[in-house]
């Protein structure tokens, strides 16, 4: 038996002292604290006077033994103690909720909380949910879609199980975070049937560099690529005529002859009139990407089993399209 990760006397004495003094109404300060930013505005949320959240806010720290905030004239400043403590705080609360909502349903069912990037929302997911539901009919997912930067950040607020998005090398140092890599993913550069570029071949990016293009935000995966690309051949990337964070939406603004995009290449199965638009010829293609499970290292649930699986099975399902 592997007794490395038990926790020694010491710890577990520790552990008692906390759960004896720490209550939940204490989490909630240090969450409102760390959401809100000042003692202020946290009385306001919690619908409490300063003097009593000052009186609670003693007490967390005697419950915790040490100084989690630094007082001065401008008010509260969170010591690295404080921070990690709130940061504690917001994924013991995020944890309950789950577990209540997980037990609100009749029979209970396990929560998945799963965060995605537009394009594998819509490229990928219907398969992965399908694929998940013939594993386990006991899962009940939750997805959101949004951008990477605010994803990683829910991930690692204890707010999301799980993460599947394009995986670059910027993202691998993420403290706290694990990273499994799937299977391949390529982005094209489309543009509509009209376009005179559509046909020919060994595109220059110099050419590329002079057209209208319809991009992502400048915090997405596929903009990075892009802005990568255009610096290596020795050009600034262009201002972009309609910046977009959906795949499916730019390709609209493709089909309609408003300029060119680059977009995931799974997306092109979802274009509403395929006949509208066109891959272009590159000289030089965009770098190959990888998609990923993204997970908390301290938050590995038997539910992700499920998920990775199916996620496995989806990713079968595409290349055999």
């Amino acid at each position: 038996m592997d007794v490395s990760n038990l926790p020694d006397a010491e710890d577990e004495e520790r552990l008692r002292r906390l759960v004896l003094r720490l209550r939940f109404r204490h989490l909630q300060l240090l969450a409102a604290l760390r959401k809100a930013g000042s003692l202020h505005a946290a009385a306001e949320v919690l619908h409490l006077t300063q003097p009593s959240l000052s009186k609670m806010l003693h007490e967390v720290e005697q419950a915790f033994g040490q100084q989690l905030f630094e007082r001065g004239a401008r008010g509260l400043k969170p010591t690295r103690s404080g921070d990690l403590a709130m940061h504690g705080a917001e994924m013991l609360l995020g944890e309950l909720d789950r577990v209540s909502r997980e037990l609100s349903v009749h029979p209970p069912q396990m929560l998945l909380r799963v965060g995605a990037p537009p394009f594998v929302a819509h490229s990928l997911m219907p398969q992965v949910l399908a694929a998940l539901r013939g594993l386990s009919g006991d899962i009940r997912v939750e997805l959101t879609e949004a951008g990477v930067p605010s994803l990683q950040r829910a991930l690692l607020d204890g707010k999301l199980d799980a993460l599947v998005t394009s995986f670059a090398s910027d993202m691998s140092g993420a403290a706290g975070l694990k990273f499994e890599r799937l299977y391949p993913t390529r982005v094209a550069v489309v543009a509509a049937v009209s376009n005179p570029l559509v046909g020919k071949r060994q595109i220059s990016w110099a050419t590329l560099a002079e057209q209208p293009w319809i991009l992502p935000p400048r915090d997405s995966r596929v903009r990075r690529f892009l802005e990568d690309t255009f610096a290596q051949t020795g050009y600034v990337t262009p201002t972009p005529l309609i910046e977009s964070s959906n795949p499916i939406t730019n390709l609209r603004f493709v089909a309609a002859g408003l300029g060119i995009a680059a977009v995931p290449q799974e997306c092109l199965r979802l274009v509403e009139a395929p006949e509208a638009i066109a891959s272009l010829h590159l000289r030089r293609s965009l770098p190959e990407g990888t998609l990923a499970l993204v997970y908390r290292t301290d938050g590995a649930h038997p539910r992700l089993k499920f998920f990775r699986e199916a996620l496995i099975q989806a990713g079968r399902h595409q290349a055999a399209i």
